[in-house]
Parts: structure tokens; C-alpha cells; sequence
């Protein structure tokens, strides 16, 4: 009778036949070999994150600027009167671009796990140039009146389906590409360029309306840091452009090639754009994705994106002083979030995620008691309590994950759940809690939304499992040195008896 793994194994049987057993459990479980285990090569791991980095931060960039020249671009593109009215509108405009955002998943991520990362970032990266690049030539309204919000919203949509394949694509091609036991240290760099891409945006609308002022923000200069966009998505086009693609990506299309494993299967299902396989095979994951990425997302724009407009509207503050609070807060973040990458290698990913829901769920109130305060000291005092709690979930999330899904729907599986809940949560924050203020008059409800926001995430780090210094699920080991290879064959050899 053939054993399954499922079969009651008789203990006297296994006394008498201890060797046929013993064999049987060596066939399951195969002992690891030398060529099974991916050896990654430091200069092409830090091309990798390097490329990504980028252009996750012209990602942020463009995002960034919008976000902090909200109330000029109110002034720009919809009729003149309640201002109110204006930056609700502006606000909404964000937002449009995230409806789109998983349908750019759907579309850019099964793609990415058939033809491969590489080429389909190279094209998200060139789709993101062109929307931003086109937002800063559209006429005003009152110039061309109703066609200029109808073109400002076709180029954010632009943008939105291009960012639906950007950061599932960017952080799977680190993680891929990075050793296990440094996949946090290299996917932190995901999140500095985040940072530098909303520091380098609110840096140079602060410079800007500091020399032109606010008329000629309104008349010519908002459009300078959408220009820019596109020399440094040239830059970013020919670094991914010089890229190979990922190892556990080329081991794949080499079982696919050879049919010599259910790989190969599952790399055909992903070239048929089987998205209903990903929602029916994976959907709990994808439920864990969606709340971790919504906890985060939630945070995320409050803080960076929604507090610049919060200063100036709520508080009095000056768009100029409110971002560089800002700045100097995100440039505090950017010098510590390696080392939250590396911790979190050391650590685990669950102790530094839920560090950082803690801190919004506990800090949130305390922290903007402190920026109602209205004192330099103060407001910087708040920003940085809720900038920790951040940056411990910046340093970590690109690298905790990819890993939820198996190399071959991960891309796919990955932009589907982030984009969903980047949609849901993410770009609808500013709205959301704009018009929460409005309709309660508390203008303690950004506090009360990221504190909603951060117990659903305390929820889905208490239900997700440890991955730090492991391989991704679907790939081989992958280690920095061929010391560390002997080394963990060796680990993992039976030990012999005499």
C-alpha cells in the first residue's frame, strides 16, 4: 500500500521498516542542493534597488506635488467661488486617479507574471511621465473653462493606471532580487524613495511660491514641477531598461520552458489573465493585503500628503511654513528608515509593523493636541510622533508583502490587493477627512481616522505569518555569499549515524 502524507504511519511498522521509512521521508522532503540555492550578486542587487527606487520616488513625486498645490491647482482648474468647494473639488480630482488604480493591477500585474518585471516597469514608468509631464501644458479654466478639468482628470486617470503596476512591480522586483536575510535592508530603499520623492515635490513648490508668491504660482509657476517630471522619468526608463530580470523570475520561465514542475502551470494560468483564479485560490491573502495596505495607505497620506493642506486651512499656517514642518519631519524619516529595514531583518516583520500601528493607534490624539498647539515646537513635536509610528511601517511593508504570495501570481496578486485598498483608503483620505471636518466641525477627525485606521491593522499583523529571513514563498533560498550557500546546505544535511 503506497504512504500519502495523510496516511496514519503504524509506529511498529516503523520500527520494523525504519529504513524504507526513512527513504520515504527523504523522497518528500529532498535535502537541499548547492544549485537549488540563488546566489545574488551585490552590484546587480543594489542596479535592482536602485532602478525601483526611483522610480517609486518620480511615483511620489508627481503624487506629492499634486497634493501640496491643491489649492492652486482649486484656483486653476474649477470656477472661481466657495474655496471650500474649490480644494473638495481639487481633492476629488486626487482621488479619481486611484479608480482607476486596479485596473491598472489587473491589467499590469498578471502581465508582469507572464512576460516579466522588468518590461512591464519600464512601461509604467514611461506612462507616468506623459500624464505628469501633460498636466503641466493644459490650458487653465479660464482659458478653455470646461476642458480643463475634463484633461486634468484624463491625465490623472494616466497616471492612476500607470501607478496600478508600479508598486507591486517595484517592491516584487527588490524582494526577488535581494538575499533573505537582508529582503528588509534593500526593500527599505522602496520606501526612502518614496520619502525623496515627496520631499524633492514639497521642496520645490516651497521654493517656487516662496519666489513667485501666490500669483505667480497660480499664473505659471504650478506648472514647473510637473515639467520636470519628465527628464527624470528618462532617467529612471534607462536604468530599468539595463536591468536582468529577477532570479526568481528567470528559474520560473526555466521550469515553464521545461515543463518540469506545476510552475509551469501556474505561469500559463497567469498568461491567460486569470484574474479569478487569483481572488479564488488566494482571496484570504488578499483580504490580509487589502487591510494591511488600508492601515498603512490611511496613514501614510494623512501624514504627507494631507497635513500640509491641514496647516494652512485649520490651523492659519502659510503653505510655505506647513511644508517645510513637513520637510524637515520626512527628512528625519529618510535618515532612520534603512535601519528600521535592517531591524526588521533581525526582528521580524511583525514586531516593526505593529510598533507602528501601535504608535497611531495610541499617539494619534496626543499628537495632533500637540499640532492644534500652533507653536513651531509643537506642530514639529506631533508630526514627528506620527512620522515614527510611519517610518516603522515604511521600513518594513516592502518587504513583508511580496512575500504573502507565491512567485508566480505575486506580481498580479500583489498589485491586485494593493491597488484595491490604495483606491478604497489611500487616495480618498484627503477628501474624506476634509469632509469629515466639514461635516463635524471636530478638527480632531484626521486623528480619529488613522486611529480606525491603525486597529484594523493591528488586526491583520496579529493574523499574518513571519516571513523575515526566509525564502519568498515559490523560490529557492537566496543568500548574499557562496559561504552562506555551504553553509546552509550544510545546516540542513542529515546527520549521519554510525
Amino acid at each position: 500500500m503506497a504512504v500519502t502524507e495523510t496516511d496514519p504511519v503504524d509506529p511498529a511498522a516503523v520500527r520494523r521498516h525504519r529504513t524504507l521509512f526513512r527513504a520515504v521521508r527523504r523522497r518528500r522532503n529532498p535535502p537541499l542542493r548547492r544549485t537549488d540555492i540563488t546566489v545574488t550578486d551585490e552590484a546587480s542587487v543594489k542596479r535592482a534597488v536602485k532602478a525601483a527606487s526611483l522610480g517609486n520616488a518620480m511615483e511620489w513625486f508627481d503624487f506629492g506635488i499634486y497634493s501640496y498645490l491643491a489649492v492652486t491647482i482649486g484656483h486653476v482648474f474649477f470656477p472661481s467661488g466657495n474655496g471650500t468647494v474649490q480644494l473638495l473639488s481639487s481633492f476629488a480630482t486626487f482621488a479619481v486617479s486611484f479608480l482607476v488604480r486596479p485596473l491598472g493591477g489587473m491589467v499590469f500585474g498578471p502581465m508582469g507574471d507572464r512576460i516579466g518585471r522588468k518590461k512591464v516597469l519600464a512601461v509604467t514608468m514611461i506612462l507616468m511621465a506623459v500624464g505628469t509631464c501633460a498636466i503641466g501644458l493644459i490650458p487653465s479654466y479660464a482659458t478653455i473653462g470646461f476642458w480643463a478639468p475634463v484633461l486634468l482628470i484624463l491625465f490623472r486617470l494616466v497616471q492612476g493606471f500607470s501607478t496600478g503596476g508600479e508598486y507591486g512591480g517595484a517592491s516584487t522586483f527588490i524582494a526577488e532580487y535581494a538575499p533573505d536575510r537582508r529582503r528588509g535592508f534593500f526593500g527599505s530603499f522602496l520606501e526612502l524613495g518614496t520619502l525623496a520623492g515627496y520631499v524633492g515635490a514639497a521642496g520645490l513648490v516651497t521654493v517656487l511660491t516662496s519666489v513667485l508668491g501666490s500669483g505667480g504660482m497660480e499664473s505659471w509657476g504650478w506648472r514647473v514641477p510637473f515639467l520636470v517630471a519628465g527628464p527624470i522619468g528618462l532617467v529612471g526608463l534607462y536604468l530599468r531598461l539595463r536591468l536582468d530580470e529577477t532570479p526568481a523570475f528567470r528559474k520560473l520561465e526555466d521550469e515553464s520552458s521545461h515543463a518540469a514542475s506545476d510552475a509551469a502551470t501556474a505561469v500559463e494560468a497567469s498568461a491567460k489573465g486569470d484574474l479569478a483564479k487569483i481572488f479564488r485560490d488566494y482571496w484570504p491573502t488578499l483580504i490580509l493585503c487589502i487591510c494591511l495596505v488600508g492601515a498603512y495607505n490611511i496613514t501614510d497620506y494623512m501624514l504627507l500628503s494631507y497635513m500640509p493642506t491641514y496647516l494652512s486651512d485649520e490651523m492659519g499656517y502659510s503653505e510655505t511654513h506647513g511644508l517645510l514642518v513637513l520637510i524637515a519631519t520626512m527628512v528625519v524619516l529618510m535618515l532612520v528608515i534603512t535601519r528600521v529595514g535592517r531591524l526588521s531583518d533581525r526582528f521580524g516583520r511583525k514586531p516593526l509593523l505593529m510598533t507602528g500601528m501601535l504608535g497611531f493607534l495610541v499617539l494619534s490624539v496626543p499628537a495632533f493636541l500637540l499640532v492644534r498647539q500652533g507653536s513651531l515646537v509643537a506642530v514639529s513635536a506631533g508630526m514627528l510622533m506620527l512620522g515614527l509610528s510611519l517610518v516603522c511601517m515604511l521600513g518594513t511593508m516592502s518587504a513583508a508583502l511580496p512575500a504573502l504570495f507565491p512567485t508566480q501570481v505575486r506580481y498580479g496578486s500583489l498589485s491586485v490587493g494593493y491597488n484595491l485598498s490604495a483606491s478604497l483608503f489611500g487616495g480618498t483620505t484627503p477628501l474624506v477627512i476634509t469632509a469629515l471636518i466639514s461635516v463635524t466641525g471636530s478638527e480632531l477627525m484626521p486623528a480619529y481616522y488613522a486611529m480606525a485606521a491603525a486597529l484594523v491593522g493591528v488586526v491583520a499583523v496579529a493574523c499574518m505569518k513571519e516571513t523575515a529571513r526566509r525564502p519568498l514563498d515559490g523560490s529557492p533560498p537566496s543568500v548574499g555569499t557562496p559561504e552562506e550557500a555551504a553553509e546552509l546546505v550544510e545546516s540542513q544535511a542529515p546527520v549521519p549515524r554510525f
